[in-house]
């Protein structure tokens, strides 16, 4: 078994990426390949895995749960951490404790870059109709595990 750390994975497609510990190349993940509810399964994830040649390289297989390590407390089946949340270079925060892999953005830090995005993508919106995105935005984020105060 190798050990390595999830990448990322798309729970809507079923397929994510796993790099392995060894530093070589990142291996693909699908759904049917986890020995681990689908739900359990966020950026920086410590997982041991077996690796096999697939249709299209190399594939991960029989994939759990590294000895030790865990899903966070507040990731459950009814409201699933979800897979890609939003990464912040420049933020302090870590949702695992390694910035190179995914970051927890503050409150301000989200609603500052969601603010950039709607200026950038839609210039012709009234600063209500962004004050109003943004709140709606806000709290999806922080019911999904994506900000902390």
């Amino acid at each position: 078994m190798v050990a390595g750390r999830v990448v990322r994975f798309d729970g809507a497609r079923g397929y994510g990426f796993i790099a392995p510990d060894d530093g070589s190349e990142d291996v693909f993940l699908h759904v049917n390949d986890l020995l681990i509810p689908e739900h359990q399964l966020h950026p920086g994830l410590i997982v041991e895995f077996d690796i096999e040649e697939g249709d299209r390289g190399l594939k991960a297989s029989s994939v759990k749960l590294a000895a030790g390590s865990r899903a966070p407390a507040h990731v459950s089946a009814a409201q699933p951490k979800i897979p890609g949340a939003l990464t912040y270079p420049g933020s302090s925060r870590a949702a695992d404790g390694d910035d190179s892999l995914c970051d927890v953005l503050t409150s301000d830090e989200y609603v500052h870059e969601v603010t950039e995005v709607l200026l950038a993508t839609a210039p012709a919106l009234t600063g209500d109709q962004i004050v109003k995105i943004r709140q709606g935005l806000l709290q999806f984020a922080k019911n999904h595990g994506w900000t902390e105060d």
